[in-house]
C-alpha cells in the first residue's frame, strides 16, 4: 500500500500535518497532500492539537528512521483530538509496535489502521488518534470503512478480533519459524558437503581417468598410424628399387646378372597394383577412416557474447523442452554423451524431471531400478556437472514414488512443481482473461525457469517483462497522478523515464527507478497524457497478450480487433524498446517485419 492510500482517509478535518519523522527521510513527495492542508517541520515543541495530525518514524537506522526516545517525546506532546501516522522501518512482517505501544496507551491515543507498505526503507505504518473521552472509536474494517460506533458493541468487536487475529498470526508465526529452521538446516548440510568434498574430490578422479583414457587412446591411434606408413614404405616400389641396386653393388658377381630380371619384376607388380578397381582401394581406405570415433557435439549454446539467457541440460519431456526453450537455452543430454555435453556446453544448471524417467524417452526407466545401466550413466551426468561446479537440480513434477531412485542421487535443489503452462496454449477466449492473468502471474513458464534461474544464479527470464513508462509531468498534480498510476498497477513498471526526476522520491523508495535518457527496460510504454486514466491492470493485459503471442508491439486497431495480429495499430500501448528505439513511425511496423498484435481492453478516458 502507498502512503497516501493510509493517510488520506484519515485527513478529514486536518489543515496541519507536521513532519516530525527522522531527519534522514523527506516524506513530502510521498504525501500528495490535498489542498488546504500544509506541511510543516517540527521544532521539537510544538504541541499537536485537534485539526493537526502528526508523523512519527521508528527503525533500525536511528540516523534515517529515528529512534523510540524520539517517538515517545512526540506522543507526549500530542493533545486531545490529535491525530498521528506512525512509520515502521524494521523489516520482516512484524514491526517491533510493542515497544511503543505503552506510550501509545500512557496518553490515551487509540491505533485505528495499520498495514505494510511497498517502500525499501519504509514497511508499515499505523494511523492513531489521541481520544477525547473514554468511549473508543469504531475501528475501520478490511475494506478501510469505518465501522458504525456501538460503544460496548465496538470493544466487544476490538476484543474478538484481537483474539482471533492473534490465532491466527500464530500459527503463521510458527510456519514462518519452522520454514525459517528448515532452510538453515538445509543451509548448513549443504555447506557440510561441500567441506567435505567428497563428491567433489570423485569428480576430479573421474575426470582424471577420462582424461588419462582419452590420452591412452591417442596414443594407441598414433602408433597405428606410424605402423601403417612403415609398412606403406616397406612395400613401396622405391624402396625395392633401392634395396635391389644396393644388393648388385655389394655383390657385383652374383647379383649383378640377376638385376635386370627383378626390376622387370618391380615394373611389372607396379603395373599391376595400378590397375586394381577403384573399390578395392576405397574399402583398403575405409577402416584408416572409421579408426576415428571420436564424438563432436554441436551445440546452440555456445556464443562468443555475454549469456543474457538461462542455459539448461536438462533430461525433459519433449513437451516441457519445446516450453522451455521458449525463454532459455535448452540441450538435451542422451545416454551416451551426458557427462560430454555438460562439458562442452557449460550449461548454468542440470535439470532432471521426473516426468522424463517414468515416460517414453531415451531416459525412460531411469531411477525405477528396472535400468541399472541408465541409473549409471545419470549419476555420471550429475558428478560432471558437480565437478563443473553447476547446480543439479531435480525437478520432481510427479510422485516420488514413480522413480525411488532418483532420490538416492546428490542433489543441490528440489523443485516440487509442475513446469508450468506456456501463455501460448492458452486460449483467451475458452480460458478467459482472469485465467490469463493468474498463469501469468503464478503458473507459467517462465515463471518456473526465474525459481530455476534463482537456484544457478543465471540470467532471471522474468527481466524480458520488465516495462519502462516513459512521461513528462508538468507540476505538483501531475507528478501525484504519475505516482498513483505507476503504483497502482498490478504488473508495477520497472522504471519510470522522466525529463526531470524531481519530486518523484515516491517511486524511487517503492523500487521503480526513475530515470532519464533511453529507455533500459525490454518494453516501453508511452504515458506521456497523464489526463487519461488507465485501469490498474492496462500493462498487466498488455504483457499477458505480448507472452500469448509474441509481437512486438500491441495496442488497439482501428477496427476494434482483440486477440489477434493486425497490419497497423490505431494506438500502440506497449512496444518492443529495440522497435521504439529505432525512431520509425508506426505506419510503416508492419511493413518493417515487425508483429503487431491487436488487444481490445479498457480504452483510457
Amino acid at each position: 500500500m502507498r502512503l497516501t492510500d493510509l493517510l488520506h482517509p484519515h485527513l478529514d478535518g486536518v489543515t496541519t500535518v507536521v513532519d516530525a519523522a527522522g531527519r534522514g527521510l523527506r516524506l513530502a513527495p510521498y504525501l500528495h497532500l490535498p489542498d488546504g492542508v500544509r506541511l510543516l517541520r517540527d521544532d521539537g515543541e510544538r504541541p499537536v492539537g485537534e485539526g493537526e495530525l502528526v508523523l512519527l518514524s521508528y527503525g533500525p537506522d536511528p540516523a534515517l528512521h529515528g529512534g523510540e526516545d524520539d517517538c515517545l517525546a512526540v506522543l507526549e506532546r500530542v493533545r486531545p483530538g490529535g491525530r498521528g501516522l506512525l512509520l515502521f522501518g524494521h523489516p520482516g512482517p512484524e514491526p517491533p509496535y510493542h515497544r511503543l505501544l505503552d506510550g501509545l496507551v500512557a496518553q490515551g491515543c487509540q491505533v485505528l489502521r495499520a498495514t505494510p507498505l511497498d517502500y525499501v526503507h519504509l514497511r508499515a505504518g499505523a494511523v492513531f488518534t489521541r481520544l477525547t473521552s473514554d468511549e473508543l472509536l469504531p475501528p475501520h474494517d478490511w475494506f478501510g470503512r469505518a465501522v458504525p460506533p456501538g460503544g460496548f458493541t465496538t470493544a466487544l468487536r476490538m476484543a474478538g478480533e484481537y483474539v482471533l487475529g492473534d490465532l491466527v498470526s500464530r500459527s503463521l508465526r510458527a510456519r514462518h519459524l519452522d520454514l525459517t529452521r528448515r532452510a538453515e538446516e538445509a543451509e548448513r548440510a549443504r555447506d557440510d558437503v561441500r567441506e567435505d568434498g567428497l563428491a567433489d574430490r570423485l569428480a576430479a578422479a573421474v575426470r582424471e581417468k577420462e582424461q588419462l583414457a582419452s590420452a591412452l587412446r591417442g596414443a594407441r591411434g598414433r602408433v597405428e598410424l606410424l605402423q601403417a606408413r612403415v609398412a606403406m614404405l616397406e612395400g613401396s616400389t622405391s624402396l625395392r628399387v633401392g634395396k635391389a641396386l644396393v644388393s648388385a653393388a655389394r655383390s657385383p658377381r652374383h647379383r649383378m646378372p640377376r638385376l635386370p630380371r627383378e626390376l622387370y619384376g618391380l615394373w611389372r607388380g607396379r603395373a599391376e597394383r595400378r590397375a586394381a578397381p577403384a573399390s578395392q582401394s576405397a574399402a583398403a581406405g575405409a577402416p584408416s577412416m572409421a579408426a576415428d570415433e571420436r564424438l563432436h557435439l554441436l551445440h546452440r549454446a555456445f556464443s562468443c557474447t555475454p549469456r543474457d539467457r538461462l542455459v539448461i541440460a536438462g533430461v525433459l519431456t519433449d513437451h516441457t523442452a519445446e516450453d522451455f526453450a521458449a525463454d532459455a537455452v535448452v540441450n538435451r543430454p542422451l545416454p551416451h554423451d551426458g557427462a560430454l555435453l555438460v562439458r562442452r556446453t557449460d550449461p548454468d544448471a542440470v535439470v532432471v524431471q521426473v516426468s522424463a524417467c517414468t515416460e517414453d524417452g531415451p531416459w525412460s526407466l531411469a531411477g525405477t531400478g528396472l535400468a541399472p545401466d541408465l541409473d549409471r550413466r545419470l549419476a555420471e551426468l550429475l558428478t560432471e556437472a558437480r565437478a563443473s561446479g553447476r547446480a543439479a537440480v531435480l525437478w520432481r513434477d510427479a510422485p516420488p514414488s514413480a522413480a525411488p531412485g532418483l532420490a538416492q542421487l546428490a542433489w543441490d535443489a528440489v523443485l516440487d512443481a509442475d513446469t508450468g503452462v506456456r501463455l501460448s496454449r492458452l486460449d483467451p477466449a475458452g480460458d478467459g482473461r482472469e485465467r490469463l492473468r493468474e498463469a501469468f502471474q503464478w503458473d507459467s513458464t517462465r515463471v518456473r525457469l526465474a525459481e530455476l534461474a534463482r537456484l544457478a544464479g543465471a540470467p532471471d527470464p522474468l527481466d524480458g517483462r520488465r516495462v519502462a513508462v516513459l512521461a513528462a509531468p508538468r507540476g505538483r498534480h501531475d507528478v501525484a497522478r504519475l505516482a498513483a498510476q505507476v503504483l497502482g498497477q498490478q504488473h508495477r513498471p520497472a522504471e519510470v523515464v522522466v525529463p526531470d526526476p524531481a519530486g518523484l522520491d515516491e517511486l524511487d523508495a517503492a523500487g521503480v527507478a526513475v530515470r532519464t535518457g533511453p529507455p533500459t527496460a525490454a518494453w516501453v510504454a508511452d504515458w506521456t497524457d497523464l489526463t487519461e486514466d488507465r485501469p490498474d491492470t492496462l500493462l498487466l493485459d498488455l504483457m499477458c497478450a505480448q507472452e500469448y503471442s509474441g509481437a512486438d508491439a500491441l495496442g488497439h486497431a482501428a477496427a476494434g480487433e482483440d486477440y489477434t495480429f493486425v497490419p497497423a495499430l490505431r494506438r500502440p500501448l506497449l512496444v518492443r524498446r529495440s522497435l521504439h528505439l529505432a525512431g520509425a513511425p508506426p505506419e510503416s511496423w508492419c511493413g518493417r517485419g515487425y508483429r503487431l498484435f491487436a488487444v481490445r481492453g479498457k480504452e483510457p478516458s
